[in-house]
């Protein structure tokens, strides 16, 4: 087939592609939202509970869903329902979700700017980041398990991985570009090859993915299947304002409950029962902001803000990460299917290398010379080849913007303040240029008038000489931008202990990605959902040791 052939027939495959974008079908209801989900508005002004869950996302639901079985348990979500939204239950609708995210309550992610001026979204949906993004599913690193500074029994581990992997997680089928991407890496010398696995592991790997095979997503909130109803309440559209405190004997305060509102505006208080817990699991961003809402924080900082110090925390805000991530875009020079992350790079050199094809608007000018422009956009496929970098070292700190729980803390996360990272990012960045260079992706190229094949660039391409470290450390520098792997915050050791306890405080844990100093691998969601299996099951042996 000649070019010119070619290039009509992808952009009659483009034409046809556009009129599907947008197609909604109706989402059945999840037959645990028919039995335990409900509209904060209709849980009464005060009850009790012997668990207080805040914040239903990827740790909250599987904790909520654990500890359901020995208690009675209030889980209470800010968002709403993950299906009565369609562009989170389908692969398409991934880059409309944050395309479209805005600041008021109706979205199901929650943009911010950090100021290191790089966008960023958080979960605001039952599910919550699980509902939103690109559904690559990964176990932890071994080493994340000596580093986050927890006593782990890697037998519950293992159990825990498996019991979220039998409900939520499958083996996806590699389209065009994701195997191509994948004989690249190889080409590149990203070896061995170790096939399927959800295990981490050095050199190229499928991952697992929560799509299904017909593309549909599936979230922790899917995990609720699995708790006993009668005893478990999850409230959706419910904001937790404050958490609340009382002395003890000890001299220690004491967490009571919690004021939640809902979204008439009526208040109400979830109390805790004897020997309970309120456990916050509402993020690397939501939970050190309610607790420095709450009193919980540096007494000094508190004292700013006029609020009244519950108990000197200095370090709740501190030491929070994020993974920074740099790549190149191109446009292909085949029509391809739309694909998320699917396979992955585990380098030696501290790189995660991954890929995604996506199909995005292309708007046209209204009309030209020679030819007018349809009246709606054309769809064109466009790849990305992401490098994120392991740890990172580089931390930085979240401060409140309100005393209104709804508006984002100000939030900066020093990307490539240690040099460790940059290091890190050349080394992956110079590996996407080998991978464009290998002859796996030679398809995927442009023929230029001298018959050479070449990438076409959507954005800023590699500089041409990757041995110049500095031009390479500069292009990290420039290019950075988020992979939405929030960790830290309320890290071990410094707010909470081994056990996850806020330190100094009775009956507050916190249970999700703020506790982690080190991000747990290529992606986070399988760790944090293993998360919040352990320490349900944690609690319960503890807990029928006290009641013994």
């Amino acid at each position: 087939m000649g070019g010119a052939t070619r290039k009509k027939v992808y952009l009659a495959i483009l034409i046809l592609y556009s009129t599907m974008i947008g197609c909604k079908s109706e989402v059945e209801t999840p037959s645990y939202v028919k039995k335990m989900v409900m509209n904060a508005s209709e849980l009464p002004l005060e009850d009790y509970y012997d668990y207080i869950i805040v914040g239903g996302g990827t740790a909250g639901c599987p904790l909520g869903a654990t500890l359901s079985h020995a208690f009675r348990v209030l889980v209470l979500e800010r968002g709403g329902l993950p299906h009565s939204n369609p562009n989170l239950i389908t692969q398409e609708g991934f880059l409309t979700t944050l395309l479209t995210a805005n600041a008021a309550l109706d979205s199901p992610a929650q943009p911010f700017i950090s100021e290191d001026g790089v966008p960023n979204a958080r979960g605001r949906v039952l599910g919550g980041s699980s509902a939103i993004n690109a559904g690559f599913y990964s176990r932890a690193h071994h080493d994340f398990f000596s580093r986050s500074g927890l006593s782990w029994d890697l037998d519950i581990v293992n159990r825990s991985y498996q019991w979220v992997e039998k409900q939520i997680v499958f083996k996806p089928r590699l389209n065009s570009w994701q195997s191509a991407f994948r004989n690249a890496l190889l080409d590149a010398g990203v070896n061995p090859y170790n096939g399927f696995t959800l295990d981490h592991a050095i050199g190229t790997k499928i991952g697992g993915s929560t799509f299904d095979a017909s593309g549909t997503r599936h979230t922790s909130a899917d995990l609720l299947l699995h708790a006993k109803p009668s005893n478990i309440n999850v409230a959706v559209y419910a904001t937790v304002e404050r958490l609340l405190f009382a002395a003890s004997v000890s001299g220690n305060p004491t967490a009571t409950g919690v004021l939640f509102s809902d979204q008439t505006g009526r208040y109400h208080h979830a109390m805790l029962r004897q020997h309970g817990e309120v456990i916050l699991s509402a993020g690397a961003i939501g939970s050190p902001q309610l607790l420095l809402l709450s009193g919980i924080g540096p007494r000094s900082y508190l004292s700013s803000w006029g609020i009244p110090v519950v108990h000197h925390v200095p370090y709740v805000g501190h030491f929070l990460y994020d993974n920074p991530r740099n790549g190149i875009t191109i446009l292909p020079s085949q029509p391809m299917e739309h694909s998320l992350i699917q396979v992955v790079g585990i380098t030696d050199s501290g790189a995660y290398l991954e890929t995604a094809s996506n199909v995005i608007p292309f708007a046209l000018p209204r009309q030209t010379v020679f030819v007018r422009a349809p009246s709606s956009p054309l769809y064109l496929t466009v790849t990305t080849l992401i490098s994120k970098i392991s740890g990172p070292i580089s931390s930085g700190f979240l401060r409140l913007a309100s005393m209104d729980v709804r508006v984002n803390p100000v939030v900066r996360f020093n990307y490539f303040n240690n040099r460790v990272d940059v290091e890190r990012c050349v080394n992956g960045t110079r590996k996407i240029g080998e991978v464009l260079g290998s002859r796996a992706l030679n398809d995927f190229k442009f023929r230029n008038w001298l018959g050479e094949r070449e990438f076409i660039f959507v954005g800023p391409p590699l500089p041409p000489d990757q041995r110049d470290y500095s031009r390479m450390a500069e292009f990290c520098r420039r290019t950075v931008s988020t992979i939405w792997h929030y960790h830290g915050g309320c890290v071990v050791g410094r707010v909470v202990d081994s056990n996850l306890k806020v330190i100094g405080v009775s009956s507050l844990r916190i249970v999700d990605g703020s506790v982690f100093g080190v991000s747990p691998g290529t992606n986070p969601q399988a760790t944090l959902m293993m998360l919040g299996r352990y320490f349900g099951l944690k609690i319960i042996r503890e807990r029928g040791k006290l009641d013994e």
